[in-house]
């Protein structure tokens, strides 16, 4: 054979060796772009179904919350409508007092057990004097310096 033939040879097998590990790479590589579409896609499809559970649930909560409401006006109602007519109908007074709405009762024993903060201490030696937790002895009124 002849020294060209070998350099053709060998310049062509170099060429498919390395048409090869391009091929290879490139699968490679494009075997991850789909498995990374492919994530996406799967991501996309979940947060979807995330906002379509969210809406559903807002939905939800907000007509139950209606329906909780009117639920406690009709009992508020009743409430009343029944206190009306024990005031009206009923003799025993006993009955007459546990039957007035919750509110009346409850305002009144908070008006009786509700107390204003102060900012100020109860005497000279509570816990927002000026001098609170200093100990001062008959020896201790008025310390001097040494003199020298």
């Amino acid at each position: 054979m002849n020294e060209g033939n070998i350099d053709w040879i060998l310049g062509l097998a170099c060429l498919l060796v390395g048409m090869g590990i391009g091929a290879l790479g490139y699968h490679l590589m494009n075997a991850n772009a789909r498995r990374n579409r492919q994530a996406q896609q799967k991501l996309k499809d979940t947060e979807r179904e995330l906002n379509q559970v969210r809406e559903t649930l807002n939905g939800h909560f907000s007509q139950t919350a209606d329906l909780v409401a009117q639920l406690q006006r009709t009992g508020q109602e009743l409430q009343q409508q029944f206190a009306a007519d024990a005031e009206r109908l009923c003799n025993d007074e006993q009955v007459k007092r546990r039957l007035r709405p919750q509110d009346e009762t409850a305002e009144r024993e908070e008006e009786s057990s509700l107390h204003i903060p102060r900012d100020y201490a109860e005497s000279a030696r509570g816990t927002l004097s000026e001098n609170y937790g200093i100990r001062r002895g008959p020896a201790e009124e008025d310390p001097q310096p040494p003199r020298y």
